[in-house]
């Protein structure tokens, strides 16, 4: 044995891996920053200036009438009445619409998810809702389907003593929330399909050699299975809809009164159309910091219990 094997190895120059490894880390993060500083401008910094508006009291029909008001905005939109009911109205048309979606979409992803011919066909009509965009969807069911006197629901409906109904004026809330369902059960079947290809094989063949039926297949081992697609999708969907805008726009005007407004149509009515350019800003920020709170907490739940299948 030699005097170089027995002697210890010099331990490694920590400070300048470390050093080394910074150093890679801000190369590969480098094509990012671009992306980064153009995220933050256009998304950051508007917001901050509308929390400098949030805390003026100024309306544009008064010239001169702006001045710092400190919290006395949000002291207002806590306690209007109207906004409260908006309010409640977004969490109305939002999970209707969500759920609804989610419910039609499962049903149609396992019936799609059996093989039959021309499947692929019938797959891509499917999808094709939520391939249109918002305002010509809102158009097509205001016009083409809602419509008192030409509308195809009115016709389907009229032997039944239905005919001459005026369903986005009498029934508004619903007419969004059918408009939005119609648009965004695709998305839903495609979530779910995918999580009924994910699905091992094996698993389902066990289970019915155990003797189990098609449908205590369905609730022992596709449900769990699917659970985290069906939360995945209800978050992201939840997301998108509680800032609709478009649809509600084109088809009703969030009336009669604000029956089927929600918050961001009526911060749109303060700002353009109340020009209160103080309290809608106010309005706006309560919306945002809301939106990111339950979005952070729903989208904890969902990395958790991925992290928990994959250790499984």
């Amino acid at each position: 044995m030699t005097a170089t094997d027995t002697e210890p190895q010099a331990p490694p120059d920590r400070p300048a891996e470390r050093g080394n490894q910074r150093k890679e880390g801000w190369i590969r993060r480098a094509p990012l920053m671009p992306a980064l500083v153009f995220t933050i401008i256009v998304t950051q910094l508007p917001f901050l200036v509308t929390i400098w508006y949030s805390l003026q009291s100024w309306n544009l029909v008064r010239p001169g009438s702006q001045r710092f008001v400190g919290l006395e905005n949000y002291v207002t939109v806590f306690t209007d009445s109207q906004f409260r009911g908006v309010a409640l109205n977004s969490i109305i048309l939002t999970l209707g619409a969500v759920f609804i979606a989610m419910i039609l979409g499962l049903a149609i992803a396992l019936l799609l998810n059996r093989a039959f011919l021309g499947r692929g066909l019938v797959r891509t009509l499917i999808i094709t809702p939520f391939l249109i965009t918002p305002v010509a969807g809102a158009l097509l069911w205001k016009t083409v389907m809602f419509d008192p006197t030409y509308g195809l629901v009115n016709f389907v409906l009229g032997p039944f003593g239905a005919g001459q109904t005026d369903w986005v004026s009498t029934f508004p809330r619903a007419a969004v929330i059918i408009a939005l369902v119609w648009q965004w059960t695709p998305f839903m079947m495609l979530l779910i399909l995918a999580g009924l290809g994910s699905q091992p094989q094996e698993v389902l063949e066990a289970a019915r050699m155990d003797g189990a039926n098609s449908f205590a297949v369905f609730r022992e081992v596709t449900l769990p299975h699917l659970r985290r697609f069906i939360e995945l999708g209800v978050v992201l969907g939840a997301i998108y809809l509680v800032n609709t805008f478009d649809t509600i726009y084109m088809m009703t005007q969030g009336g009669p009164g604000t029956a089927s407004a929600n918050l961001p149509f009526y911060i749109y009515q303060r700002a353009f159309l109340g020009f209160d350019i103080g309290e809608s800003a106010a309005m706006g920020v309560v919306t945002v910091v809301a939106t990111i709170i339950v979005a952070t907490l729903a989208l904890r739940l969902i990395f958790r219990s991925f992290s928990a299948a994959e250790e499984a």
